[in-house]
C-alpha cells in the first residue's frame, strides 16, 4: 500500500472515530480536550461535530490553518506535561470526551515521552467519559472500549473512564 493510501485510510478512520464519539457522549455534559492541534483538521472536526460544547485544545506550539485556531480562551499553550495537570485544578473529573491526538511519529517512542499522559486523562475525565487515542493507553483506571466499525483495529483506541 502506498504512504497515500495509507495517509487516506488513517484519515478516514479518524473521522467514523471523532463521528462515533461525538455521538457517543450526546447527552453527557462536561468539556472536550483536544490533546494536540497540529494544523487543526480534528479540532475543526469536533467542533462541527459538536456545536455549543466547550472544546479545550492544547497545544505547545499552535500553527494551525488560521480557519482553525481555537478560541484563545480555549486554547491551552504550552508543555501538556505542565499545562494539564494545572488545567485540572478547576477542572478535574469533568470531561466527556478527551481525544488524545499527539505523537512522537515512533509508537516505542510514545510510550516512553508520554508515559505521564494515562494519569493526567484519568484526572480529567469524568465517570465513563470517552477517551480515544491514536495510541495504546496503559492505567487500569481506563477500560479499553470496542472501535467503531470501519476503523481498523490497532489504528485507534478507545476506552471508558471508571
Amino acid at each position: 500500500m502506498s504512504r497515500l493510501d495509507s495517509f487516506i485510510r488513517r484519515l478516514e478512520a479518524q473521522r467514523l472515530l471523532l463521528n462515533w464519539a461525538a455521538a457517543s457522549i450526546a447527552g453527557t455534559h462536561g468539556p472536550v480536550l483536544e490533546l494536540g492541534l497540529g494544523n487543526g483538521r480534528t479540532y475543526d472536526h469536533l467542533r462541527e461535530m459538536l456545536p455549543g460544547r466547550d472544546i479545550y485544545v492544547f497545544e505547545k506550539k499552535p500553527s494551525p490553518n488560521p480557519r482553525s485556531m481555537p478560541p484563545a480562551d480555549r486554547l491551552v499553550v504550552g508543555d501538556m506535561a505542565e499545562t494539564l495537570p494545572i488545567f485540572a485544578r478547576d477542572h478535574a473529573g469533568t470531561a466527556a470526551l478527551i481525544h488524545a491526538d499527539v505523537t512522537t511519529g515512533v509508537p516505542e517512542n510514545d510510550v516512553v515521552a508520554f508515559a505521564w499522559l494515562p494519569a493526567q486523562i484519568v484526572a480529567l475525565a469524568r465517570p465513563g467519559a470517552l477517551v480515544v487515542s491514536g495510541w495504546a493507553l496503559t492505567e487500569p483506571a481506563l477500560q479499553a472500549v470496542s472501535l467503531p466499525e470501519g476503523v481498523p483495529a490497532g489504528r485507534y483506541f478507545a476506552y471508558r473512564a471508571g
